[in-house]
């Protein structure tokens, strides 16, 4: 698996991070739902690079210019309802994708920190042969996007696989490495230090579906 941490040099991104974990400005959720667009964004720029172009004529008031295009099919897909602002902030960018939306959570059978993921509700299209963008804010266990990825895989075969996540723990790296193929790429705005004992991530920001929507039942 081929990792990107984009926190590593300094940016705007760190910036935007640093808001989002900020528990003084946790009562803005209007805030905290547009920061995470803008990480979507900076993360889709420099997902952009590793993409396939091809050379396109554009027609100018004034003449011909020579410049590329992206001739890759990208499928974006979020895991509901926390990878919503991210994948705006994706679709912002890479606006003639096709999209797809998953939900998984955490099913506790006996109430307690052992859980299960329960995948339900699937709006996906077509990924034969298209490079698809797998997004959730948060990496954490990784058993949410591997549940996820099985699921798009009884769908049909992509040509590429590029995982993004606002927030990432390393025990969460290691279980993807574990189930998911080489070829993937990985791409984490920041890495954190480790799950509790609640399999939350440390410092992390607590949960992102309740901070950009709301608590839930």
């Amino acid at each position: 698996m081929q990792i990107h941490i984009l926190s590593e040099n300094n940016s705007v991104l760190n910036h935007f991070l640093g808001q989002i974990r900020n528990v003084n400005v946790h009562n803005d959720s209007m805030r905290f739902r547009r920061n995470i667009e803008r990480i979507g964004e900076i993360m889709a720029y420099e997902l952009s690079k590793e993409l396939h172009y091809k050379n396109i004529e554009i027609q100018t008031p004034l003449g011909i210019k020579k410049t590329t295009e992206i001739e890759d099919q990208l499928v974006l897909c979020s895991i509901l309802r926390a990878g919503l602002p991210l994948h705006l902030g994706f679709l912002n960018y890479f606006d003639n994708a096709e999209n797809g939306f998953i939900s998984a959570f955490r099913h506790h059978p006996n109430n307690d920190d052992y859980f299960d993921i329960v995948v339900q509700y699937q709006a996906i299209a077509n990924i034969n042969g298209k490079n698809v963008l797998l997004i959730d804010p948060m990496l954490a266990t990784g058993q949410s996007i591997v549940a996820v990825f099985n699921k798009l895989m009884e769908r049909g075969t992509p040509k590429e696989i590029h995982i993004a996540v606002v927030i990432a723990a390393p025990e969460g790296i290691e279980h993807l490495k574990q189930h998911l193929p080489d070829t993937c790429h990985l791409w984490i705005a920041t890495l954190d230090e480790k799950l509790n004992e609640h399999s939350y991530i440390v410092p992390g920001l607590g949960d992102a579906g309740d901070l950009a929507f709301g608590e839930k039942l």
